[in-house]
Formats: C-alpha cells, structure tokens, sequence
C-alpha cells in the first residue's frame, strides 16, 4: 500500500546566460493545484541566476524559506512541475538554451545541505534536447512520487541549459506514510560543482549531443520515472 505523501513545493530559479525560468505551480495527476507562488513554493524575489556554483544557494536558491501550504499525494502519482518565464503564455526559455532536465528527493530536514540528495528522474538527449521538448509541452514536466520511507522529504527540479555555470533548481517538501524503499546514491548539491565538473560546460554546437552526460548521480534504482508532456492548462 502506497503512503501518504504531502509536498511544500520550493522553487528556485532555472537560468541561462540569458533566459530565466521558474516554477509557476504544479499538477497532481493531472489538476493543477493553482499559482502557487509564495503559497506552497518556495519563489525566489526575482528570475536572476546564482552566478557563484559553489554557494549553498544551488541547491535550494536564496529564498529557502517555509510556506504555509502543503500538496498532499500518495506514491505512484503523477507530480508535475509548470516552468515560466516571464508569464504562462511565453515560451519559458529561449529555443537556443539546450541541455537536461532532473529531478532529486532529499528529507526535509536537512534543508538541502549535505550529503542527502538523491536523483530520481532524468532526462537528457533523445533526438532533441529535453529542454527543447518542454518548450513544446509549455513548460510542464511530470515525475511518478516514489515509495520511500516515512518522512517529510524535499523535491528539486532542475532545468540548466547551456551555456550554464549556475543553476539553482527547485526543491518540494513531502510526507512519505509507510512505504519502507531506502534511498540510496546521495550527493551534495550546493559546492559540489566547479567549471571542470563534467557536464557543467558543453558548446552544443561542436560536440555531438549523444555523448553528453549530465552531472549529478545515475538515477536511482528505486524511482518509478516520469516524462516531458503537457498535461493540462489553465
């Protein structure tokens, strides 16, 4: 039996060179829980990037600060996350920025620092870039919520296109009931980075997109995926 799950999303911003994106709000298998900025997410004051890859920012950006919401779902369901760029009705970032989406879990209560991340979805190149398929999909990209064990957990999408040094994705609290998975593959976010980490830097122009590799863990054994689609809007 799937545990109860609840989820304070925190968001961060997603930047380029030049385009910056944010998470708008999401979708709990299909129903938009509405603009959830400031309510159940986490918004940073503006769409800037963390420039320094080092700070501790990466990992949760600079506004790591609680809301008063919480999403509740159970595991298997369908957890989606609606990126925008300066409204919904624009494309969320420039068509020239390429490069991999990613999503994470870590326990809440380490407030994203440490050695507590564990990548849960992945995607990277097949035929296009994935940024470029959630252009398509309006910005909305979906993970299934893993069975873990009881506990409130942190959820961080991650969109870095290229030309990148600093992204700072999102991050989502959740409430795991009585699933009994362990997690396993943890990382460190915030400092683990630097301008010669693979993956960081990659000229989409002169190196074959088929042989990039993201930075981070694999993905974990344990997690039940996800896609790049529109599911809805609103």
């Amino acid at each position: 039996m799937r545990g109860l799950l609840c989820f304070s999303l925190i968001t961060t911003t997603i930047t380029s060179v030049v385009a910056h994106t944010r998470v708008y709000g999401v979708w709990i298998n299909g129903v938009f829980q509405g603009d959830g900025r400031d309510v159940y997410i986490r918004s940073p004051p503006t769409n800037d990037p963390v420039k320094d890859i080092t700070s501790s920012a990466m990992a949760c950006n600079v506004n790591n600060i609680a809301v008063g919401t919480t999403l509740s779902v159970t595991g298997g369901d369908k957890f989606t996350f609606e990126w925008y760029h300066d409204s919904r009705d624009d494309d969320i970032i420039a068509a020239s920025h390429l490069g991999p989406i990613a999503v994470y879990i870590a326990p809440t209560t380490s407030n994203g620092a440490g050695t507590v991340w564990t990548k849960v979805f992945e995607d990277v190149y097949n035929g296009t870039w994935a940024t470029t398929r959630l252009i398509s999909a309006h910005g909305q990209h979906t993970v299934v919520i893993p069975d873990v064990p009881a506990g409130d957990y942190l959820l961080r999408g991650k969109v870095p296109p290229f030309p990148c040094k600093a992204k700072a994705p999102p991050n989502t609290t959740i409430h795991s009931g009585n699933c009994c998975t362990s997690r396993s593959v943890l990382v460190v976010l915030a400092g683990t980075y630097t301008d010669s980490t693979p993956g960081i830097l990659w000229n989409v122009y002169d190196q074959d997109p088929t042989e990039y590799v993201a930075p981070g863990p694999d993905v974990w054994s344990g997690s039940l995926g996800g896609s790049i689609s529109q599911v809805g809007s609103a």
